[in-house]
Parts: C-alpha cells; sequence; structure tokens
C-alpha cells in the first residue's frame, strides 16, 4: 500500500491504472477518489481479483499501474554528487529482491541522495518485490543503473567521489571513519561480498563491528547501519 500510495504523490503522470479494493482504508479511498476526478482509469474490485492482476497476495487494497521510474546515467549520477556533494549506495551483485527493496527503504528513510544499481541486480526494471518491500522508498531516491559497475566507479572517482566499500573483515570501524563528501557506499554480493575487482576500485573499506558470536549481518541490515553513518558522519 505505502509503495502505490508513494507512486501516487510522486508521479501521478506516470499513472496508467489504479485499482482498490472495497475493504481499503480511508487513505486510499481518498487518493483513488481524487485520481477518479483527474481522469485516470480507476476501478473498485474484490480483493480475489486484485490478487489476480497484481499476481500477490501482499496488494493490501492497492494496485498500481505506471510507467517505469526514469533511471539516472552513471555521468548524470556523476553530476548530482558533485554538483550537490550528496551520497550514494551501490550494489554490487546483490540480487535478492528484498535485500534490495530494504536498502532502498533505507536509503530514503536515512537521506541517501541516490542508489546505484548493477546489471547483476536487477533487469531491465525494479522487481515488484523490491518496490514492495520499500514502502515508497523507491519513490524518494534517485536511482541509476549501470552496466559495468567497476568502470563505473572509476569514472566517480575520477570526477572527486569517494568510493567506500563494506567489507567485514577490514580494520577500520564504520563507526569511526569521516566520510567526506561526495561518497558513494558500495554493498557487495550476499555470500560473497565485494567481488575483487570492485574492492580494488574503492579508497577506503569499513566494517562494522559486532560480538563475534557470527561471521556477518545480512547485506539488507548492514546498508541500514552504514546509511545512516554515511549520512550522519558526511562532511
Amino acid at each position: 500500500m505505502r509503495a502505490g500510495l508513494a507512486v501516487i504523490a510522486a508521479r501521478p503522470t506516470a499513472l496508467v491504472r489504479v485499482a482498490c479494493s472495497v475493504e481499503s482504508p480511508d487513505e486510499v479511498r481518498d487518493a483513488v477518489a481524487r485520481l477518479a476526478v483527474s481522469g485516470i482509469p480507476c476501478d473498485e474490485l474484490p480483493n480475489e481479483e486484485l490478487e489476480r492482476v497484481s499476481d500477490s497476495s501482499h496488494h493490501e487494497g492497492l494496485v498500481v499501474a505506471a510507467r517505469p521510474r526514469p533511471w539516472l546515467t552513471p555521468r548524470q549520477l556523476s553530476e548530482l554528487l558533485v554538483t550537490q556533494r550528496g551520497v550514494a549506495i551501490a550494489l554490487d551483485r546483490v540480487k535478492n529482491p528484498y535485500n534490495v527493496g530494504a536498502i532502498l527503504r533505507s536509503a530514503a528513510f536515512f537521506g541517501v541522495d541516490a542508489v546505484l544499481l548493477s546489471a547483476m541486480s536487477t533487469g531491465p526494471e525494479l522487481a515488484r518485490n523490491a518496490v514492495r518491500v520499500a514502502e515508497g522508498g523507491v519513490e524518494r531516491v534517485a536511482l541509476a543503473r549501470t552496466s559495468d559497475l567497476g568502470d563505473t566507479l572509476s569514472r566517480l572517482r575520477e570526477a572527486g567521489v569517494r568510493v567506500v566499500g563494506a567489507d567485514g573483515s577490514a580494520e577500520t570501524s564504520a563507526f569511526e571513519h569521516a566520510f567526506p563528501r561526495p561518497t558513494i557506499l558500495v554493498m557487495g554480493h550476499e555470500r560473497e561480498g565485494l567481488s575483487e575487482r570492485i574492492r580494488m576500485r574503492c579508497d577506503d573499506l569499513v566494517s562494522i563491528p559486532g560480538s563475534g558470536r557470527v561471521d556477518s549481518l545480512n547485506v539488507g541490515v548492514a546498508a541500514g547501519i552504514l546509511a545512516s553513518e554515511l549520512v550522519r558522519r558526511a562532511h
């Protein structure tokens, strides 16, 4: 529901069709009523039909069909970070859409400016589950995509963007690291972490200190912690 309401609020001109349930909360029904007045096709459907059209039982009474979000090119991402002295997160082969969605949600919550996804982390568009799990976060950060993350990170470095990699074996604690602006934080694959090619393109490597009882954190959880530090400590 939150993901759908965020699309309605942020990109009303991109809407193609909207459907809600008779049982939807007033917040949803009021939004859909306003759209119907503006001429956007809107339907009131039983939950069984919403499940069919969305191919999911997790619609929460709202289904939104919209044109895809625009993607920034690597050059546009570089310009955004340099001109605004911004911060971003890059995903190196993070494939699970639930993790991608959780990272996008954390990025939006903490005020990260952009998220850069590699071709291994997304297809032509974000997975629907990633959009749903992000709870509206997809509409609150700039999205960029690259077919060659290593090359893009090298170009960002050349433009003056600091590249910081998250690595569980790094000696530098993220809680003590001063993230300069502009900075892009790179999160690695769920099991393998950063690839060696990406690691070599990092200016710094940081880790999250833990108790030692388990070796690592889920990448979505780790990204949330690091996003908080990235925004809080960047200067």
